[in-house]
């Protein structure tokens, strides 16, 4: 877990930053904070160099600076070891190292190829490196001076990762792959790791790790934050993060398609005027419901009244409507619906769409059951339904392997699976969901035509076309049952106001997180919350709040 002085450093990539704010972005809405892949860095770097006459070097060397700076707050004395590789994350490595150097501190530099073999900017800072030359992994001389010692990491109070920067892809391997595990080895016995940019081995782009990555305590990242670095795995490595600026110019291009949802995003919830009615408010239905799950279709409808909605209803098994009456929530309306030993069938779709008739949203899954019944009731309904939809726990288990069935609805529809769910939904193991979350959320976004919002820590709301948005998470009271139901609920309710799919999905992960957030404070502890706590919460986490750590499931 990062220290203290690592959290105070991250606090700096929470909010926009004047110079993230200048980016002349195109395509995303203004409460996500652009998050540049990659291929958009370079070519913002190349920018910044090639039409506005900064020079490499001046930027390698006020990046270099921001990574002493975290080193020193960090660890205010102690030993250093700087591991770098041989390309320009290496390069900022030596910037680190001399001006640690430079203000008295002992530094060993660690290459994991013969420093000959640095080109360009790197090159040349290695010629400013101070003292004793880079060595070895095990501390031996690439060629003459002293050994540096038998373990120069381990008796580092920092280690500094310089090994590889954002362009880096696929599984490392050789001597780079002995770096990350000797960091990772020092790191259990107790240092602090710094990494540069990036954590060696996470795909910046994407937050995938194949094989191996380095785990930091602090990530300084250099003008914005990378996608990598908020999607999981890649966010589980990078500690927390500090995004600083190097002294690229304002108005820098860059064609974002990922960004971070910020508190922004409050001012497109809506609200009631006074001259609304209930129905103006948005209505509400839930489909669901089995026996023995009359909770997930209750919690979903609370959770729509909460957000906003003025009218729900509740449509379940005739058999559970007195069940469902007598909750305790004498503002819910319910419906019973055809059934068979508890389980909708198909013979009830005619009765949800003719309750539909007034439009709203449908919320369709919660508590339905898995019975072929039960299936084929949430595929017919979902073709049929001329409303806005979120579809949720069962009735996404309908559509495992069918999700082009989907494409031909004509009103707007969100997903809202976990890994697992979304592994059934592509015909996948969720093993390969969470080693490449970015890419099947993306893609169950296209084969569904739907914004598909795949749920964890890093919530990822996609789009078809590509576009994400990605939560910040720091909401571990999530991680309890029935909270997937909530969110269900509050998507919901934003859609039945008119709010456009990605909107309202968005602004629902962000208020569900926020409530989850208040919900822990007012019982007075995180493992404490349970899903209707986070209903209570809805009306007051409107409100932007401070943000814990970890994760949010459900």
């Amino acid at each position: 877990m990062p220290s203290a002085a690592g959290r105070r450093a991250g606090a700096a990539c929470r909010g926009r930053s004047d110079h993230l704010a200048s980016l002349l972005v195109r395509g995303l809405p203004d409460w996500l904070m652009p998050l540049p892949d990659a291929e958009t860095m370079r070519g913002i770097d190349r920018w910044a160099i090639e039409q506005r006459g900064i020079e490499g070097l001046d930027l390698m060397e006020r990046a270099g600076a921001g990574v002493a700076r975290a080193v020193e707050r960090v660890a205010p004395d102690g030993p250093v070891a700087v591991v770098c590789g041989k390309g320009n994350n290496g390069g900022d490595g030596l910037v680190v190292a001399r001006l640690l150097r430079d203000a008295g501190r002992r530094v060993s530099v660690l290459c994991v190829a013969p420093p000959r073999e640095l080109a360009g900017d790197a090159r040349t800072n290695l010629q400013r490196l101070p003292g004793q030359p880079p060595v070895r992994l095990d501390g031996s001389p690439w060629s003459g001076g002293e050994r540096a010692g038998a373990d120069p990491l381990g008796a580092g109070a920092v280690i500094v990762d310089a090994l590889l920067g954002t362009g880096f892809r696929g599984e490392p391997r050789g001597t780079v792959a002995e770096a990350i595990d000797a960091i990772n080895a020092a790191a259990a016995a107790g240092a602090a790791v710094v990494s540069v940019d990036v954590p060696s081995g996470v795909d910046a782009s994407t937050g995938v790790v194949s094989g191996r990555a380095v785990g930091a305590a602090v990530t300084v990242t250099f003008h914005a934050a990378k996608p990598g670095l908020w999607i999981r795995p890649g966010k589980a490595c990078a500690g927390a993060m500090e995004a600083i600026d190097i002294g690229i110019p304002r108005g820098a291009p860059a064609d974002a398609s990922i960004g971070l949802i910020e508190d922004s995003i409050a001012a497109a919830l809506p609200r009631r005027e006074p001259s609304g009615t209930k129905f103006t408010s948005g209505h509400v239905l839930v489909a669901g419901g089995s026996r023995g799950l009359t909770g997930a279709p209750a919690m979903a409808a609370r959770a729509s009244m909460r957000a906003g909605a003025g009218y729900v209803t509740a449509c379940v098994p005739a058999s559970l409507q007195a069940i469902m009456a007598g909750g305790g929530t004498p503002e819910l309306m319910t419906i019973g619906l055809a059934e068979n030993d508890g389980a909708l069938t198909l013979e009830a779709v005619e009765r949800v769409l003719d309750a539909g008739g007034r439009g709203g949203a449908l919320a369709l899954g919660p508590g339905l059951g898995r019975s072929e019944g039960a299936g084929a009731f949430a595929r017919r309904l979902a073709q049929r339904a001329d409303m806005a939809m979120v579809l949720d726990a069962d009735g996404l288990n309908a559509h495992a392997g069918r999700l082009g069935e989907l494409t031909g609805r004509s009103a707007p529809t969100v997903l809202t699976p976990h890994a697992g769910e979304l592994a059934r939904l592509l015909e996948l193991d969720s093993a390969e969901i969470e080693r490449n979350r970015l890419q099947h959320v993306r893609a169950a976004a296209e084969q569904a035509a739907a914004v598909v919002v795949l749920k964890g820590d890093d919530t990822l709301i996609a789009q078809p076309g590509g576009t994400v948005a990605v939560s910040p998470g720091g909401s571990p009271a999530l991680a309890t049952a029935g909270t997937g139901d909530v969110l269900t609920g509050v998507i919901a309710a934003l859609l039945a106001r008119g709010l456009d799919a990605f909107t309202a999905a968005a602004a629902g992960v962000w208020l569900h997180a926020q409530a989850g957030r208040l919900a822990a404070r007012r019982v007075g502890s995180t493992e404490g919350v349970v899903a209707s706590d986070v209903i209570a919460a809805l009306p007051g986490a409107r409100s932007p709040a401070p943000r814990g750590e970890g994760g949010e499931d459900g």
